[in-house]
């Protein structure tokens, strides 16, 4: 099934996505949920009931009547997220990026996954993404994919966790990277770099819909793994493309690790991390590397930034600057000394 939340009556309305139509959930069966919150949170009542009703659009059944995606306005497909987690699962990212900066790949990357909170309060879907002045300072997207969690788990082992993932989105992860390196100097973060806005949409895509492109992990990895081409163009140029079946750490393993001695909830959106040539600060580091007089590459205002994997739709945003001149960046002590 392929899940869109969209504004409707000032409330986010769940929908169904079929040939470019939207139909409301609650229209085609009583026992289907208004939004995407109720439908995580009955995830096992209520999946076989939508399975079955979407098959039926699917069909080609004329009885029910939709608008077209076109003329709606789209949400995040979670609207309200109960928590987001972002993990750091490419080893190429990671490799390409420490090598930039002319360190050794750390060998804890290989050892076991792991991620940081954002602020699930700041998650969008498609449209503008304000920023205040001090996030236009190396402003970056992330290019990433994103899952939802379905049921209540705790202690959850890799070869089981899949069973608890409601579907696939894509993630864009916005950086301010100027703030992110500061506070990060005090090995703690990342904070104000991050939560201003985290993209995840358009739409969430359920796992049967993608089992066409499950591939093996990779060795020694334990979870699904799926061959689904990634692309992102800023301003109609594109400036990055990887697969998400490069994913190292499976969202099954870090599954396992989110959950150890904690509750994970129906709700709670966990990032993969960035794919490989995903951002422009590893694209800038990579050509600096190569060209001493290679000239970075940030967001702006105005910029159009249109991300793509396969079989999850494309999710497409537009840089936007805040009315406010207010800069934290301006408040830094300085040494009395």
């Amino acid at each position: 099934m392929k899940l869109v939340s969209y504004l409707k009556e000032d409330h986010a309305q769940l929908a169904f996505l079929v040939n470019g139509i939207l139909y409301d959930a609650d229209r085609l069966h009583p026992d289907l949920p208004v939004s995407m919150t109720m439908f995580l949170n009955y995830w096992e009542d209520i999946f076989p009931i939508a399975y079955s009703k979407n098959l039926a659009l699917l069909e080609g059944n004329k009885k029910f009547t939709g608008i077209n995606i076109e003329d709606a306005y789209i949400l995040a497909p979670v609207p309200n997220p109960t928590s987001c987690r972002d993990a750091y699962a490419f080893r190429q990212h990671v490799a390409a990026a420490r090598r930039n900066r002319k360190v050794e790949m750390i060998p804890e990357f290989d050892q076991y996954p792991v991620f940081y909170f954002t602020n699930h309060n700041s998650i969008q879907g498609p449209g503008e993404i304000v920023c205040m002045p001090d996030h236009f300072n190396k402003l970056d997207f992330e290019l990433e994919a994103a899952i939802v969690i379905c049921k209540p788990c705790k202690n959850i082992k890799a070869d089981e966790a899949d069973e608890y993932i409601g579907g696939y989105m894509i993630m864009n992860d916005v950086s301010a990277r100027g703030l992110q390196m500061e506070e990060m100097k005090l090995n703690l973060g990342p904070a104000k770099g991050k939560d201003f806005c985290t993209v995840i949409g358009p739409m969430l895509v359920t796992p049967d819909e993608l089992e066409d492109y499950k591939i093996a992990a990779k060795e020694n990895h334990t979870g699904n793994a799926y061959n689904l081409g990634m692309k992102c163009w800023v301003n109609g140029v594109k400036v990055s493309e990887g697969n998400l079946g490069d994913m190292d750490w499976t969202f099954a393993e870090i599954i396992e690790r989110a959950s150890y001695g904690v509750q994970l909830f129906p709700g709670d959106v966990i990032g993969s991390g960035t794919v490989g040539t995903g951002c422009f600060l590893e694209l800038n580091g990579t050509g600096k590397l190569n060209n001493p007089d290679y000239k970075e590459q940030w967001l702006h205002e105005g910029d159009e930034v249109e991300m793509e994997i396969e079989n999850l739709g494309r999710l497409k945003n537009t840089i936007v600057k805040d009315e406010s001149d207010f800069s934290i960046l301006s408040l830094k002590k300085k040494n009395s000394d």
